[in-house]
């Protein structure tokens, strides 16, 4: 079965785009990578997206028209996915843009992603898979994080004899821990570049820190960073979940008010990159892992990774998904297109113990159509092995 996977994440800087040919050999499933692509984001669009998320104030009318200029965008890159996988596919997977998840007292009641998806299968003719948090969030979940279904089958927890860790460094940093004989543990640790990239839209005007070197040439400002690392969410047990609804520009320059002091904006950057590496430090340390294995934006940022692997230095190694053979930056877009033929087999893709959920659903909503439901299901895997 070949599915398009896409993946629009806290950094909206862009939509990541793969095509994978899944096959099922009893309880392993095998994943063949078809390709996949990095569609940027214009400027504007950027802008857009921005102006809508909280804090800010929106109407229904701004909401209305980025749903559907959203879907517009996802139907182009659904339609590369098409390409990568030969020109044909049997589904495609497109969980939009998330503008909103609402967490009240620690309990996820709701979450809002846009993408208009039909504006996407109309584009590619195939059935299209998309608001996979939601029925996670009904069942008492978080609705997030979903990628730790395709980190538990990646990692195996039977090849190894010591917990080992999943990272994936976005807009936001989550982890995933599998251990021998131990449920599936994952969460939102905190920021990874959420606060990362607002400092160097406000300090450099830029949307990124390219390869971390302004933080290099700062210095860590001790106040700054003790007061950042009293934020009580990074206290708080899993399951949990977060986003731009905290950690976003507002919220970092509340901080920098808040202290008092002028402080540089190199040593902003190189702050917030070791609040981004102690607060996965500390969890890779928590859970006693001995292996993390990194994708997303941030493993791009050679300051941000030299400063996880010091700080994990004797007690874990730091490498990357594309030694597994899933492309570092491409990781989530897989991830969403395993939850793709879990759902179109009727299997779930959500993860109890990582979410909170009180049973294990089955993800998404099928537009135009999916699978009948008398459709025959192969067995649950246990495992997933990439084929070159």
């Amino acid at each position: 079965m070949k599915i398009v996977g896409l993946m629009s994440g806290t950094s909206y800087d862009g939509v990541d785009v793969v095509a994978a040919e899944f096959t099922a050999d009893g309880d392993t499933l095998r994943l063949r990578p078809l390709g996949h692509r990095e569609l940027a984001y214009p400027d504007d669009l950027r802008a857009e997206i921005g102006a809508l998320l909280p804090p800010a104030a929106t109407t229904i009318e701004a909401v209305c028209r980025l749903d559907n200029r959203l879907g517009e965008v996802f139907a182009e890159a659904a339609a590369a996915g098409v390409e990568l996988a030969g020109g044909a596919a049997d589904a495609v997977v497109s969980p939009g843009q998330t503008v909103f998840h609402w967490v009240e007292d620690g309990r996820v009641r709701g979450t809002l992603q846009l993408g208009a998806p039909a504006r996407v299968a109309a584009r590619v003719g195939v059935p299209v898979l998309h608001d996979l948090r939601s029925a996670d969030v009904a069942a008492g979940g978080q609705g997030a994080p979903l990628v730790p279904a395709f980190d538990a089958l990646l990692l195996d927890p039977a090849a190894g004899a010591a917990p080992r860790a999943a990272l994936n460094l976005g807009g936001i940093a989550n982890l995933t821990v599998v251990a021998p004989g131990a449920p599936v543990l994952g969460y939102d640790v905190g920021p990874a570049n959420a606060l990362l990239d607002a400092a160097a839209r406000r300090f450099l005007d830029r949307p990124c820190d390219v390869d971390g070197a302004r933080a290099a040439a700062g210095r860590v400002h001790e106040a700054l960073l003790a007061r950042l690392l009293a934020e009580p969410y990074y206290a708080a047990p899993p399951p949990k979940s977060t986003g731009k609804e905290l950690f976003h520009g507002g919220y970092l320059d509340a901080a920098l008010a808040a202290l008092g002091e002028p402080v540089a904006a190199d040593d902003v950057l190189a702050t917030l990159t070791e609040l981004t590496a102690r607060t996965v430090a500390d969890a890779c340390d928590r859970h006693r892992v001995t292996e993390v294995v990194a994708a997303g934006g941030g493993v791009r940022n050679p300051t941000l990774r030299a400063r996880l692997a010091a700080l994990g230095e004797g007690r874990w190694r730091l490498r990357t998904t594309d030694e597994l053979g899933v492309p570092a930056q491409a990781k989530e877009a897989y991830a969403f297109a395993l939850l793709g033929w879990l759902s179109w087999h009727g299997l779930p893709g959500a993860v109890p113990s990582v979410t909170g959920a009180s049973r294990a659903a089955v993800l998404g909503s099928w537009t135009p159509a999916g699978p009948s439901a008398a459709a025959p299901r192969p067995p649950a895997p246990r495992r997933l092995v990439v084929d070159a």
